[in-house]
């Protein structure tokens, strides 16, 4: 087991923003989150990346305890919704900010950004400002910026939340080919219930503070508490 978060606890002025976390994750896998606005599922997130500290609990990754390491040394990346992309540099230094911070070989650099730029479909767009980018593609480099050092884990905050229909479905397909392609392991948190259907390869519900894992899709697709009977009545209504 790759990632074990085990009774996690977290209260702001003595209320409660979630107690009693448990859940696994196997590594390359994507366990998705469904979950309102208010859940705590943006508390959970910062909680296991060490932006914040959890009252109690344990957060393991490869059966180590990281509660008591630094954010910087844990090798977990938080994706926002906002792209929030350097204004000042290029796509293509954007995605190899982490790289330079690294001391990387310059070649190394090279190589692998144009690589990343190739799988993000944005071959030609690596000399462009963020300014000169469209929304869907400032997220893509984003995206890559985010992956390409290599994380042991992504947590992902509602990413495309900001996005239009049609380049969110894109971004979707997307971000399901590259996580099997740079062989990722991710939490993806999302208010959208098809998302959370679509992306997971595991999938949990959270509410009111209290997440509850499901077996498979299935259980989840037939839990009357998640409303995904509720939306697939509503559309079969309008045939």
């Amino acid at each position: 087991m790759f990632l074990k978060v085990k009774d996690l606890h977290k209260s702001f002025n003595k209320e409660a923003v979630f107690s009693s976390l448990n859940f696994e994750l196997d590594a390359h896998k994507t366990l998705s989150i469904l979950g309102k606005s208010g859940c705590g599922k943006t508390t959970m997130l910062k909680t296991i990346s060490g932006l914040l500290a959890p009252d109690q609990g344990e957060i393991r990754i490869n059966d180590e305890i990281i509660n008591e390491v630094i954010p910087e040394q844990r090798n977990i990346v938080y994706l926002y919704q906002e792209d929030l992309l350097f204004p000042h540099l290029t796509a293509f230094e954007n995605i190899a900010f982490g790289l330079r911070l690294r001391k990387k070989p310059e070649a190394e650099i090279q190589e692998k950004v144009m690589k990343m730029l190739a799988s993000l479909e944005l071959d030609g767009q690596e000399n462009k400002m963020p300014n000169q980018l469209s929304g869907g593609q400032r997220q893509r480099v984003s995206f890559g910026r985010a992956i390409i050092t290599n994380p042991s884990l992504l947590l992902l905050d509602e990413p495309f939340g900001s996005l239009d229909t049609v380049t969110r479905e894109r971004m979707q397909g997307l971000f399901k080919s590259l996580t099997a392609e740079f062989g990722i392991t991710s939490i993806f948190v999302t208010h959208d219930l098809k998302e959370a259907v679509l992306m997971g390869d595991s999938i949990g519900f959270m509410q009111k503070g209290n997440l509850k894992m499901y077996a498979n899709k299935q259980d989840f697709i037939n839990d009357p508490s998640t409303g995904v009977q509720n939306e697939i009545n509503f559309w079969g209504s309008l045939k």
